[in-house]
């Protein structure tokens, strides 16, 4: 569906069926995603230009149209997924690549990916500084789920690693239709409570802000308020 909304070329029929049916109960989602994907190139800009080459994304979709490979072109990234259809997919787009992979992972047990994978396409995982790509995940998991996740990939990421992670809003409140498609796992928070989450990562200094309004390029664009995103930091031990 966001591939769609992105304009992209790797969706099925059922995804254009899914992502119309949602607009009907929400309004247009292709400036929302657009916004959150413009909000991923620049923190993945920003963590490449801090030094980052290697990238380790959870929950990746569909790996196209200004995903991290295509932002950080000297980097190697490896993109994980829990869902068969998608990492197939995912590996047929990257199958001619050499610094971008694909492969099965649980964002809540790093322990799931192949450690082949983590070795080749994040080398310097837990020795040196990388990037972890955390965007579209935290909705669906409870605090504590999130909470220990995130504290498990601090204690697992080396020092002066770097997080991007966004956080869904009570903005889709007022369409209770498109909520009640999201699911009963969907979370929405309030922003008083994305901090705490965080655990030991701590957000650079632009804060947790609408992705819109992160480091934009321009005056920031007008969407609604849907998304929060943040990049934080591992401290040194």
């Amino acid at each position: 569906m966001i591939d769609f909304w992105l304009g992209g070329q790797h969706h099925f029929p059922v995804d254009v069926a899914a992502a119309n049916a949602f607009e009907q109960a929400y309004g247009p989602c292709a400036p929302v995603f657009g916004e959150l994907r413009a909000f991923l190139g620049r923190a993945v800009r920003e963590m490449a230009e801090q030094g980052v080459d290697g990238f380790l994304v959870f929950g990746a979709g569909v790996p196209t149209m200004g995903n991290v490979h295509e932002v950080a072109t000297e980097a190697t990234v490896l993109y994980t997924d829990v869902d068969p259809v998608t990492i197939r997919l995912g590996q047929s787009i990257l199958a001619g690549s050499d610094r971008a992979g694909y492969g099965f992972g649980d964002a809540t047990d790093i322990g799931t990916i192949d450690p082949a994978q983590l070795h080749r396409f994040v080398p310097g995982w837990g020795r040196r500084p990388v990037g972890v790509v955390f965007l579209g995940l935290a909705a669906f998991l409870d605090d504590a789920t999130l909470t220990r996740t995130l504290d498990e990939l601090y204690a697992a990421a080396a020092p002066g690693s770097l997080l991007a992670v966004d956080f869904d809003t009570e903005e889709l409140a007022c369409h209770p239709q498109a909520l009640a498609m999201m699911g009963p796992q969907f979370r929405m928070r309030p922003p008083a409570a994305f901090a705490p989450l965080l655990g030991r990562w701590a957000p650079t200094a632009d804060g947790i802000v609408p992705v819109a309004e992160w480091r934009p390029d321009g005056p920031p664009a007008r969407v609604p308020d849907a998304f929060h995103g943040v990049l934080a930091t591992r401290a040194e031990d």
